[in-house]
Parts: C-alpha cells; sequence; structure tokens
C-alpha cells in the first residue's frame, strides 16, 4: 500500500514539473512538420518513379495495390508533383490537392499566378473557381483576340476593294466623258455635212442620182457613226452608275462595320457607353434649345431671347469647365 502511494506520489510530482509549451515553439514544430510533410511527398514521388522504372511490365499495378497500398491515379498524381513541383517549402504549405490543381497551369506561368492571387490561403475550392475563372478569361481574350485579328483584316479588304472601285469609277467617268465627246462630235459633222453644198465644177455634166446618192451614203455612214457613239455613251453612263452604286454599297458598309466596331468597344466599357447616351441627349437638348431662341429672337420684344442667351452661354461655360 506504501509503495502504490510513493509511486503515485512521484507520476504527481513528475507532472507538476512538465513546463507547459509557448506558442513560439508549438508554431515551429507545425512549420517543421509542414517542411517535412513537403519532402515527404516529394520523396514519395520519386520512390514511386524510381519504382516504376525499376518493374517489369505488368507489375506496376500489383505492386502499387498490394505494397504500398495506392491507387493508380493517386501514385501518378504524386510522380507529377515529384517531378514539376521543386520547392518542398512551397508544397508543404500548398498541400498535395491544390499543387495538383495548380499542375494545370503552364510552368512559366505559376508562380505569377500565385503570387497574384494568395494561393496560399485559399480553400481547394477557391483555387479551382480562380482557375476556372483565369481560363475563361484567357479563353476571351484570345477569342476577341481573334474578332480584332479578323475585324481587321475584313476592314483591309473592303479598303482595298474601295480602292479598286474608286479606280473603276474613274475610268467609267473618263469613257462617258470621251463618248459624249464623240457624240458632240459627230453630231456636229452629221449637221454640217447635210448642209454642205455639193461642189461641181461648171463645165462637168452632173449626174444628180449619183450626187444624191454619195450624200445619201456619206449622212448614212454618219449617221451610223453617230448612233454607235451613242450607244457606247448609253453603256459608259450605265458602266458609271454601276460603279458608282458599287462604291456606295461599300461605303454603306464601311459606316456600318465603323459602327459596330464602336458599339462593340463601348459594350466593354460602362462608363464611356454611358457618357455617349448622356452626349447624344446633350446634343438634342442644345438642338430644342437653340429651336427655342430663335423663336424668341421672332418676337417684338428682345427680353426672352435676351434672357435665353444669357442661360445658353452660361450652361456652355459650365460644360466647358467640366473638361478642365
Amino acid at each position: 500500500m506504501n509503495a502504490k502511494s510513493d509511486l503515485a506520489a512521484a507520476m504527481d510530482v513528475s507532472l507538476t514539473h512538465v513546463q507547459p509549451r509557448d506558442i513560439g515553439t508549438i508554431t515551429q514544430e507545425i512549420l517543421d512538420c509542414k517542411v517535412r510533410a513537403g519532402e515527404s511527398i516529394l520523396q514519395i514521388g520519386r520512390c514511386l518513379i524510381e519504382a516504376k522504372e525499376l518493374l517489369e511490365h505488368g507489375e506496376w499495378l500489383p505492386w502499387l495495390n498490394e505494397r504500398v497500398e495506392f491507387s493508380e491515379r493517386t501514385a501518378r498524381n504524386f510522380m507529377r508533383l515529384a517531378r514539376e513541383w521543386t520547392n518542398r517549402q512551397t508544397l508543404a504549405d500548398l498541400g498535395a490537392s491544390k499543387a495538383l490543381m495548380l499542375l494545370a497551369l503552364p510552368p512559366e506561368e505559376r508562380e505569377q499566378f500565385m503570387e497574384g492571387n494568395n494561393v496560399i490561403d485559399m480553400s481547394a475550392r477557391q483555387l479551382e473557381q480562380a482557375i476556372k475563372e483565369r481560363d475563361e478569361a484567357r479563353a476571351a481574350a484570345e477569342h476577341a483576340a481573334a474578332d480584332q485579328r479578323a475585324a481587321e483584316q475584313a476592314r483591309d479588304k473592303m479598303a482595298q476593294d474601295m480602292r479598286f472601285l474608286n479606280v473603276r469609277l474613274a475610268g467609267a467617268r473618263e469613257d462617258r466623258e470621251q463618248a459624249m465627246q464623240d457624240v458632240a462630235r459627230l453630231e456636229a459633222e452629221l449637221a454640217d455635212l447635210k448642209a454642205r453644198p455639193v461642189d461641181v465644177a461648171v463645165e462637168t455634166v452632173v449626174d444628180q442620182a449619183a450626187v444624191d446618192k454619195a450624200r445619201a451614203d456619206a449622212v448614212a455612214e454618219m449617221q451610223a457613226k453617230l448612233d454607235k457613239a451613242k450607244e457606247a455613251a448609253a453603256k459608259a453612263r450605265d458602266k458609271q452608275k454601276q460603279a458608282e452604286a458599287s462604291v456606295e454599297i461599300l461605303k454603306r458598309s464601311l459606316e456600318e462595320r465603323d459602327k459596330a466596331e464602336k458599339k462593340a468597344a463601348m459594350a466593354g466599357d460602362k462608363e464611356l457607353a454611358q457618357f455617349e447616351v448622356l452626349f447624344n441627349q446633350g446634343q438634342e437638348l442644345a438642338n430644342k434649345l437653340h429651336g427655342l431662341l430663335l423663336k424668341a429672337r421672332g418676337r417684338e420684344d428682345p427680353t426672352a431671347a435676351r434672357g435665353m442667351e444669357k442661360a445658353l452661354r452660361a450652361l456652355a461655360e459650365a460644360i466647358g469647365r467640366c473638361a478642365e
């Protein structure tokens, strides 16, 4: 009985002499364990890589399942971490699950992503969402860049078409001008031919029928040339109209594309879009105020018009100060 009492007393004394650990000691122990955990993950991955190289074909999966009790997926993850993560401290801070998620990022972008997103303090779910948002933003940016390139190529093609059509239009105008000049010249020559008297020598016996036939043939030949010239002028006119229509259509297309691009650009800039809406409303309001001022100026009493002018000048100065 006395021996038991002595033992209990000794245990009580030993317990009373145990000093409680401070927070610094506990913190350091946790950090040391984390470092060892990170090194353990890397070491497991390296050992798995080494083991797979040593085992014969067909022995890998049985060895995983029976000897180390890893699934093939788990082993593959450990090996990926060992291949792509070299900083054991970072790996320990992240944990295996978040480190595996970060393997989805290109190695050259991984560090930048971690610095910009405070990954260590994130939960696995938050990290997954951040990576998803990053991928979506990148895809959207690439899509926008592709659309921009396509729009620029289309604009360049339309500009090239416009230059070509302007050349065609200039040529068509020159052709029509030349054709009209030919028509005017031939009409004058035909009128001169019809009015010109036949010069016949006195001593010559005049064959009036032959003279009339020669004149008629000359007139007919000249009329044929004139008709052909008028036909050419009509074709030149139609060609010019077609060229002008094509230029106008392409011009409207360019204007519509400019508006669409401007609208698309503003869609991504809420402040700019709102500014344009308000600016357009301001322009409409200014036009209405100007109309009311013109009506007031038509009155016999100029008092109202002067008051309006003063108010508009004050408004203009206030708007001007907004740009300062």
